[in-house]
């Protein structure tokens, strides 16, 4: 009998997200992302909240979220994943 690995939260994400969340794990601003993919702001804010529900990180509750940071969790999730 073989272990299983767990499945790869990311394996959800599209690549254009997978991007996005890497770009955010390196600790750049929503501002210099969307400079970057050359977007606006807005839509990089929008791709990070998909990016987060795809993750499960949005079940939080309002009180949690002023205690938790979504991009902090969200780039946890991607060095947990691996390359």
């Amino acid at each position: 009998m073989g272990r299983h690995r767990a499945a790869n939260p990311l394996d959800s994400l599209t690549p254009h997200e997978r991007r996005v969340l890497s770009m955010v794990a390196e600790g750049r601003s929503n501002r210099r992302i969307a400079q970057e993919l050359n977007v606006k702001i807005s839509t990089v804010e929008r791709q990070f909240t998909v990016i987060a529900e795809k993750l499960g990180l949005t079940d939080a509750t309002d009180l949690d979220r002023r205690s938790v940071n979504l991009r902090v969790l969200a780039t946890l999730a991607y060095l947990r994943a691996g390359p």
